[in-house]
């Protein structure tokens, strides 16, 4: 399992549209073969911040399979304008849990 991690700056005032077409944009990312589940966190001390994570099966299930579809470009109509600056991605792969 991957996990992806984005901190996404939403634009001030725009937080309201962005949360109402994320869970539009939800469908489309949810669609993809190795996709397991994503969650979206909104900051408390800034507001127009928010933590985005996605757990897939794999690297190129989120690079490949995600980014080269057709849902990515819906995605990315519906969500990219709202961030300032544009957010860096991060993939993580586990080394310890404790259960």
């Amino acid at each position: 399992m991957i996990l992806e991690q984005a901190t996404l700056q939403v634009i001030a005032g725009k937080e309201k549209e962005f949360e109402k077409d994320f869970k539009l944009a939800s469908k489309y990312i949810s669609s993809i073969d190795g996709y397991i589940k994503h969650s979206l966190h909104r900051c408390l001390e800034s507001k127009h911040q928010y933590l985005l994570l996605v757990e897939w099966e794999s690297l190129e299930a989120h690079e490949i399979g995600f980014r080269q579809s057709p849902q990515y470009q819906k995605w990315k109509e519906l969500l990219h304008h709202y961030y300032e600056p544009f957010p860096m991605v991060f993939h993580y792969k586990e080394i310890s849990q404790n259960d």
